[in-house]
């Protein structure tokens, strides 16, 4: 790319907007010349907006530490200074709704990590290596809403990439699943900050995320599904069956898998090599998120594991092991992802780069 694309981040000073600015220092295709957020942040630089709660253990980057937060109300402030914008705000379903919406009727393309859109029908919900295809619903969403430019596109709930491109890769090679079951132990990180209180988590597990069982079980029929009739439809032909806990780890997102196959079952060996030599569009693309190996399957009989595993691929690979036979179903398996990386700011990122190598994002 010839011509680096101007981002903006709407949110930069919230747990994920900290680590889309981590990610996003010398990106190859986007420069950061744009921040919001609220307004008790607008009017002074990043570094002094997050003084005393930046989370990322790096430094906050020389690249934006004198650049100005702008109110993310304020969609004026924006307009001439980037191209599009990655949301990341930490407000109610509605109010985000109306800000991403904001910004698209302005001409900004919106890629965002929250969930007010993810099931809205012409409103993709991407893991670029599952459903890139459905980019292809932009125009009609920008038609149903009278947008030239603008558009909103989203990623899924966190915890879902543990376990989602792992099947993807199966049902790819021909593998149709039937049904399965998952238990999460998902990182505190997950929560936002503070999150919950080191009282509540400190020798302890929550069994209960709110709303996060439903989004494990529904979110997965919109990305395994088509578009159809200008809408995108459902796959409902998996039943899944999830429970979600907290767990005392930082970052990382763990899920233990129960599949079942219909027809056709695949062997130990055969699933292993599906997951070694899955090879993805965004992989393909060169998008500069993408891993180089987007599926890493660990032989050692206790990982993955969180601590040592969640960075493999820059934070954006997947980490499984345990594959094994299950007496109730078919095989059970251990998933990995990090979640606020390649389930939050890395994932949007390598969906922005997919909707830059698909046109609909430009300089």
């Amino acid at each position: 790319m010839n011509t680096k694309i101007k981002a903006g981040i709407i949110g930069a000073t919230g747990m994920v907007g900290q680590m889309f600015i981590k990610l996003l220092e010398n990106h190859p295709w986007f420069d950061v010349t744009y921040l919001a957020a609220s307004a008790s942040s607008a009017g002074k630089t990043y570094s002094q907006a997050v003084q005393g709660r930046w989370h990322v253990s790096s430094e906050v980057p020389s690249y934006v530490r004198d650049l100005m937060v702008e109110d993310a109300s304020n969609v004026e402030k924006a307009i001439g200074k980037c191209s599009f914008v990655f949301c990341a705000v930490s407000l109610g379903k509605d109010e985000v709704k109306a800000l991403e919406t904001l910004y698209a009727s302005r001409g900004f393309a919106v890629v965002s990590a929250n969930s007010a859109y993810r099931l809205t029908p012409d409103v993709p919900m991407l893991i670029p290596e599952i459903n890139y295809e459905h980019v292809n619903i932009i125009p009609v969403q920008q038609k149903n809403n009278g947008w030239d430019k603008g558009f909103i596109a989203v990623k899924p709930n966190c915890s879902i990439q543990s376990y989602m491109i792992p099947l993807h890769a199966l049902m790819a090679k021909g593998y149709k699943i039937k049904q399965m079951t998952l238990v999460t132990l998902q990182g505190l990180s997950g929560a936002g900050y503070p999150g919950p209180s080191a009282f509540d988590l400190i020798d302890n597990i929550v069994p209960l995320i709110k709303g996060e069982e439903e989004k494990s079980e529904i979110e997965p029929q919109k990305i395994f599904g088509s578009i159809k009739d200008g809408q995108i439809v459902n796959d409902t032909s998996i039943l899944m069956s999830a429970h979600c806990t907290r767990v005392p780890v930082i970052d990382g997102h763990t899920v233990c898998v129960n599949v079942q196959f219909e027809g056709k079952k695949p062997s130990e060996s055969e699933i292993i090599d599906c997951w070694k030599n899955y090879r993805s569009v965004p992989r393909e693309l060169g998008l500069p998120s993408a891993p180089e190996n987007t599926i890493i399957y660990k032989e050692e009989a206790d990982r993955p594991q969180p601590r040592k595993d969640r960075d493999n691929g820059n934070g954006m690979a997947i980490t499984v092991g345990r594959l094994r036979p299950c007496n109730v179903f078919d095989y059970r398996f251990v998933g990995l992802s990090h979640n606020t990386n390649r389930g939050a700011a890395g994932g949007a990122i390598l969906m922005a780069e997919l909707l830059v190598s698909k046109g609909f994002i430009k300089a």
